[in-house]
């Protein structure tokens, strides 16, 4: 096969394989029903899309509680992924980051407990969950 042709072929695939992606931006606030659905648009509706929100909603409100610290001048960035196998959002606030010792999926022992339930609740939404180095980006990913 020449170079040429190889070319050709990698046109093709980058045509063929639909990759969405879209940026979103909003000041630190608790008002976030509106602004879930808006990351939900593309999404069909289905049976798991309420665990899906539920997911969403309770990352964002950890990146505006715990991250930017109810901040309003802070602003929350989402990225939002939608390829063939999967739909992806890149969640990141202005704090310092979460440590890696606090990131833990489990419930709190103490079931009176005010806190820490949230990372539990995102662990069972989605597919696969990953952390930036610094701790202020949480990538959460739902296989389609």
């Amino acid at each position: 096969m020449s170079f040429f042709q190889g070319k050709n072929i990698f046109k093709k695939f980058l045509k063929s394989s639909s990759i969405n992606w879209s940026i979103f931006e909003f000041e630190s606030s608790l008002q976030l029903n509106e602004f879930v659905d808006q990351l939900l648009e593309p999404i069909e509706r289905s049976q798991s899309s309420y665990l899906i929100k539920l997911g969403l909603h309770e990352a964002l409100v950890n990146a505006v509680k715990h991250g930017n610290k109810l901040d309003p001048t802070k602003n929350i960035r989402v990225r939002r992924i939608i390829t063939p196998n999967w739909c992806v959002w890149q969640i990141q606030d202005q704090g310092n980051g979460l440590e890696i010792k606090k990131r833990n999926y489990k419930l709190p022992k103490k079931v009176n407990s005010i806190n820490g339930r949230g990372l539990y609740i995102i662990n069972e939404c989605f597919d696969d969950i990953r952390w930036s180095n610094k701790g202020n980006r949480l990538q959460l990913a739902l296989k389609r």
